[in-house]
């Protein structure tokens, strides 16, 4: 065996490299020896076959330090290029490195520090000790914040929200980190806190329903309700931002960390002994400070409203919107009708100011009176009558004629007819006022009743105001009393008994055969007046057995009664 033969243990050694060599895969992080540093680049021995040049730069602040000799993880890209170089990267080493670290953190839920180097769409790049990770806009700050400038380049606390390694994404949150923070400064903060303690705030925003109120570290809601004993329409009115203010926790919620405020609580309540600043029936003043579709809201005093309802406002307007009648900002003179202090509710009359129209009418126009007044309405059981004090009274059917239906007689009458009435009844407590029509020209069938001159018996002479099939329709003369004679009675002979006979605005004698004060009616007969005359002409002239005709003893008799 010559002596440039290797030997067996050589051999091995050669082998065991070689091997080891091998077990040195591409993509792999590997400890290297700094051996020689050229310009720009630093050769190192990786343990390959051959050496690997990598740029000064990849090392950041470490570069001008970095010697011959010193020993440095890097990434191998490629075992072998074109070259006949290893390919190898600092840069890669220390991100494959700062995954490993990354990996556990995120595992654990730990936080992680970094730095925020660049823009991108939907939000910055963040270098975490080598690797990059995203960081969605929305979660930069608890709020929005405009200028992200100072935080840029700034070492800093972020949590990892998720990691995908063989995508090599990234994703952290700065928000979380402050809301964490903050939980924990607010807890702090509560747990020195306590309901009924007053403090002072600085108003930090204002929305419609209240202002947010920063206490030292957390915020409290002083609600719009709580902020004066008076009516508040918006927060703007009493408060600013930026302003300071003295307030009193009215509750925490230790689970939430909600804090109520008010301000009204440290002034005194206007609401004690209200009973007696405001006792029922008493007139006060106040101003008009909102307006509903039910009434209107009257402030007496700061902290003081009370309600006026719709029903209280007109004594005549019942279907009007409180806003046709009262204004906002409106002084006007009110009287106090109930007083509620424990729900905290004052009623309020308008009406009550004023003298109720109903008794005015009574005063003014007693029973039996004659008004006059305009028809407003027509309906299926009477009319209804404008009169003063802007009140309506109503003529009922019954009251419109003595003698026609009112169903017949209503539709005379049209709206806008001037009419006169006699008052017959008020009801103020029902807000009523009885009329009659038919009352203001009297009752003739009352009249003839106590005149003695229409009793059954009597002769009255009737003028025909119509024919039909069945008699005719007449009027007594000189009276409104009506009646109707049946044919059977239109005359003692058959004859006569054909209503045809008769013409309209003929004359005729008749006899009153009924007269019913109570039932309103009168029978006519001119039958029973020729019989009534004949047995007179009988009694007077003889009898038919004397050898007087019938016919003379009649003709005698209507001679008689011509000549008187």
């Amino acid at each position: 065996m010559s002596n440039a033969a290797v030997s067996r243990d050589d051999f091995a050694a050669l082998l065991e490299a070689s091997f080891h060599e091998q077990d040195v895969a591409e993509g792999a992080v590997v400890k290297g020896t700094v051996v020689a540093i050229e310009k720009d680049m630093a050769v190192i021995d990786a343990g390959l076959k051959v050496e690997g040049r990598v740029a000064l730069k990849e090392f950041g602040g470490r570069a001008t330090e970095l010697q011959v000799g010193d020993t440095v993880e890097v990434y191998v890209e490629r075992i072998e290029n074109a070259l006949g170089e290893a390919v190898l990267s600092r840069d890669k080493a220390r991100r494959e490195e700062s995954w490993v670290k990354l990996e556990v953190k995120f595992n654990a839920g730990e936080k992680v520090e970094g730095q925020i180097f660049n823009q991108v769409k939907g939000g910055f790049t963040v270098d975490l000790d080598g690797a990059v990770a995203f960081l969605p806009r929305s979660q930069v700050d608890i709020r929005p914040i405009r200028d992200v400038g100072p935080l840029m380049n700034t070492p800093q606390p972020f949590q990892i929200l998720k990691m995908d390694k063989r995508r090599g994404n990234i994703v952290v949150s700065r928000r979380t980190v402050l809301e964490e923070s903050r939980a924990e400064q607010r807890s702090e903060i509560v747990q020195n806190l306590e309901e009924g303690q007053v403090v002072e705030g600085v108003v930090k925003n204002i929305t419609d329903y209240g202002a947010f109120v920063d206490l030292g570290g957390i915020d409290g809601l002083l609600h719009v309700t709580d902020m004066a004993w008076r009516r508040v329409n918006h927060p703007t009115e009493i408060l600013q931002i930026g302003q300071t203010v003295r307030v009193q926790i009215i509750r925490i919620n230790q689970e939430t960390h909600r804090i109520s405020l008010g301000m009204k609580q440290l002034e005194a309540d206007p609401w004690e002994g209200i009973g007696v600043k405001y006792p029922m029936g008493v007139k006060v003043t106040g101003r008009v400070t909102n307006i509903t579709d039910y009434g209107a809201f009257v402030e007496l005093e700061p902290g003081i409203e009370g309600l006026i309802h719709v029903s209280e406002m007109s004594w005549t307007k019942k279907n009007v919107h409180p806003g046709k009648i009262l204004s906002t900002s409106q002084e006007v003179e009110v009287v106090v009708l109930e007083v509620d202090p424990v729900k905290r509710r004052i009623s309020l009359g308008l009406k009550q100011t004023l003298q109720n129209p109903w008794e005015a009418f009574r005063d003014q126009f007693p029973v039996g009176t004659i008004v006059e007044g305009e028809v407003k309405n027509k309906t299926e059981f009477g009319l209804f009558v404008g009169l003063e004090n802007d009140v309506d009274g109503m003529v009922h059917l019954s009251d419109l004629d003595w003698n026609r239906p009112g169903e017949q007689v209503i539709e005379e009458y049209n709206k806008g007819d001037m009419v006169r009435a006699q008052v017959l009844d008020v009801d103020v407590e029902k807000e009523r006022i009885s009329l009659g029509i038919k009352q203001v020209g009297g009752d003739s069938f009352a009249t003839a009743a106590e005149s003695g001159e229409m009793r059954r018996g009597s002769i009255v002479t009737c003028e025909v105001t119509s024919v039909n099939e069945g008699g005719i329709e007449v009027q007594i003369v000189d009276t409104d009393l009506s009646a109707f004679i049946r044919r059977s009675d239109l005359g003692r002979d058959r004859d006569d008994q054909r209503p045809e006979k008769f013409q309209v605005g003929q004359k005729v004698d008749a006899r009153i055969t009924q007269f019913d004060k109570k039932a309103r009616r009168v029978g006519v007969s001119i039958k029973a007046l020729q019989i009534a005359e004949e047995k007179e002409a009988v009694a007077q002239y003889g009898s038919t057995d004397s050898g007087a005709s019938l016919g003379d003893i009649l003709a005698a008799a209507m001679n008689k009664r011509d000549t008187e």
